[in-house]
This record gives structure tokens, sequence and C-alpha cells, in this order.
């Protein structure tokens, strides 16, 4: 399976039953399946939505959003029980690009991407067990990949 780098944007590939055995970029050495959520930048995301052959979770977020740090540990509960699938944070204010692109028209919205196309969306702060209950929904429905 293809897991891009969040961090040089390498593509690497990993077999399916070693992606948590501590996989690392190939080019920089970065953790390509840690469970906490990483930062990605308006460059950046485009290409790891498209080449990430796993289902991904994008919280668009700010610094001064009040419901959005209070959901940013839920975020993080969601991304260790989810471990098959990547959560992204994009800062809504430092990635105008992303932000236009993606209609982010209130924070927090969280996007279901499946192979760089967008599955489904959710907006306002939610808890860790309401934000895995509907990934997994959004998953069946869609039969999306990297379903266990």
């Amino acid at each position: 399976m293809n897991l891009v780098c969040p961090s040089c944007g390498a593509t690497n590939r990993v077999a399916p039953e070693r992606l948590h055995d501590g996989a690392v970029c190939g080019r920089c050495k970065t953790a390509l399946a840690d469970p906490a959520p990483v930062a990605i930048s308006d460059a950046a995301l485009p290409g790891y939505l498209a080449a990430t052959e796993q289902p991904v979770v994008v919280d668009f977020w700010a610094e001064w959003c009040g419901p959005c740090k209070m959901m940013a540990p839920q975020f993080a509960a969601a991304a260790r029980e989810l471990a098959d699938v990547r959560f992204v944070k994009v800062d809504s204010d430092a990635a105008p690009q992303a932000s236009v692109k993606y209609r982010i028209r209130s924070i927090p919205t969280l996007i279901l991407f499946d192979k760089g196309a967008e599955v489904a969306r959710v907006s306002g702060a939610m808890s860790a067990k309401d934000l895995s209950s509907w990934i997994r929904t959004q998953r069946t429905q869609s039969n999306l990949t990297g379903k266990q």
C-alpha cells in the first residue's frame, strides 16, 4: 500500500501487514503510520490525499477557534483508536488555498477522503466516540479502502 510522508511528500510503499511495525519514510525517516494526527500544509495536502491508499480524515481548524481547541484531544483520541485511517490537521488560516478548494465555511470541519476524493464531511466539534462512529459509518456506507 502507498503512504505519503506528511513531512517530505515522498510516496512510500508499505506492506499492509507491516504498517504498524514502525514504518518510516525512505527519504526523511519520518514515521508513516504514527497514531497521532499530523499537520500538513496547503502545498502538501493535494498530493497526500491523492496518493495515500488509506482513508484520510482532515480536520480544518484555527488557533483562535474555541471549539477547535476543545476538539483537538478528541481528534487525537480517535486517531489512536482507528489505526487504519490517517488523521491530518490543516490550519485554515495558514492554508487559505486548501480552505478555498474544499469550501470550508465553518470550523472545525472534518472531511473524509478516499483516494483523493471527498466521501463525507461534518462541521462542529464532536467527541472521540462520535467521531470514530461517524468515520466507521461513512466507511461502511461508502465501502472505503482499508476497511477492517
